[in-house]
This record gives structure tokens, sequence and C-alpha cells, in this order.
């Protein structure tokens, strides 16, 4: 089982020995209704730390995002052209979820922001425990905007509310277009979607109209922005969508 939220891995034997058809009917009965039970008590103490992580986000005027991806979207190098394009403008701060390495806390500490790294192991997502931890490791009343760089992973993410404000999914053009419906939980989740890596459109099979459509039908009022993180196109939309929402935090402060 994943060591995190509970959903069961290709590792997970049965017993060996044989049961009579009613009593394996009744054992999987109670093994599926503990099951839920498990998964419901994870999600609710996550809730509750995620209800604390956002009175204090709150409380402090602080912008969340949580950046949800599967690897290799450009989440961290999006992530790098935001920070130094916004140095200057508004107060930021990171942390880095990774099951291994410290790699890309590393390319985020040289913009010269605070991040904080947190290390999963065998866990394929944050929760809001981890980050009510890493959150303490910063000055928050001296941040407007802290952005979360989730685990690399299109599944688990999506159940687990850190406290954020929003959900920003990530989605390279040279990774499948119909990704959107193949993942729904987590595009329905997303409140924004970053189409990445569009300078890359003349030479992938990709139909970003289709894409969009895509996402829209899983998730009807998503927020769609089409960028290049590495040529910088698409990114002042971005950047004019994160003004808006950091001023009305601080507004309602």
């Amino acid at each position: 089982m994943c060591t995190t939220c509970g959903c069961e891995s290709a590792s997970h034997h049965h017993h060996d020995h044989q049961h009579d058809d009613r009593h394996h009917h009744h054992h999987g009965e109670d093994k599926e209704a503990k099951r839920i039970a498990v998964e419901t008590d994870i999600l609710s103490r996550n809730n509750l730390f995620a209800a604390e992580n956002r009175a204090i986000f709150a409380a402090k005027g602080i912008f969340v995002l949580n950046l949800v991806s599967s690897p290799g979207s450009g989440k961290t190098t999006t992530l790098e052209r935001t920070l130094k394009d916004l140095a200057g403008r508004y107060r930021c701060a990171v942390i880095e979820g990774d099951q291994q390495t410290d790699n890309d806390a590393r390319r985020i500490a040289a913009t010269g922001v605070p991040v904080k790294q947190i290390n999963t192991g065998a866990g394929c997502h944050l929760d809001a425990h981890m980050v009510a931890h890493a959150v303490e490791g910063f000055d928050l009343d001296a941040l407007d905007l802290l952005l979360i760089e989730n685990v690399g992973n299109l599944v688990c993410p999506a159940s687990f509310d850190l406290g954020e404000h929003h959900k920003v999914a990530v989605l390279s053009v040279t990774e499948g277009e119909d990704k959107p419906l193949k993942y729904p939980n987590m595009f329905h989740a997303a409140d924004v979607m970053l189409l990445n890596k569009v300078d890359l459109l003349p030479y992938v099979d990709f139909d970003s109209d289709k894409c969009q459509e895509m996402a829209r039908r899983v998730s009807p009022g998503i927020t769609i922005f089409e960028i290049s993180s590495r040529t910088g196109q698409g990114m002042d939309a971005w950047y004019g969508w994160l003004a808006e929402r950091i001023a009305a935090v601080k507004s309602q402060r």
C-alpha cells in the first residue's frame, strides 16, 4: 500500500491459503470497509491541518498556490522564471516537494527566494501537515506569495488540500493532449492550467485547442494560460492573473 494515502500497490499480496466462497466474500467486504475507513480518516485529518494552514495564510495575507503535474512538465522551470520575473514586485517563498534529492530546491534557491525542501520518500504527494511544518521556517509577515511545488504525480495530489487558494496544473505540449481526460480528478480540482512549452508546438503532434476543450470538459471554469517558461511567451498574462489574486488576498486581510 502507498505509505501515505492508502492506495494499493502491485506489491500487495493475498494470503495463499484457501477460503470457501462465503468466507472469501465477507473477508473482501471487511477489507474494503477497512480500506475506506482508513482513507476517510487520512483525508479528514489532512483537511483539519489544511484548514489551519488556510487560516494562517489568510491572517498573514499570503496568496498560496499548489503546483501539480506529471514529471517533466516544466514545473520547476516555470517557477524559476516566475520568481526571477517577479523579483522586486512580490515577496515570495517556495516549498519544494520531491520523493528524493534536493536538486529542484537548489535551483529555486539560486533565484534568491527562500525555499524549504520536503522529501517524501515513498510518499507520492505532499500533505497539509508537511506544509504546516515547512512554513515554520519562513517569516510569514514578510511574504506575499507562497508557491508549493508538489511531487510529480497526477493522481494522489488531487485528493489532498494543502490550504492553498488554488491548484495549478502544469501540462506540457510534449505530453498527451488527452491527459485532462485520463486524470480527470486532478484537472477537475485545478482552477488554473498552464499549458507549457508552446514554443515546441510546430515540432510536436499536439492539438492545443483539443487539449483545452478536454480540460474544460472536466473543469468548466478552469483558467488556461498558454506559456513557454523557456522563451517567456504568454508569461505576462500569467503574471497579471497572479497580481490580481495577490491584491485581492491582501485586501481581505
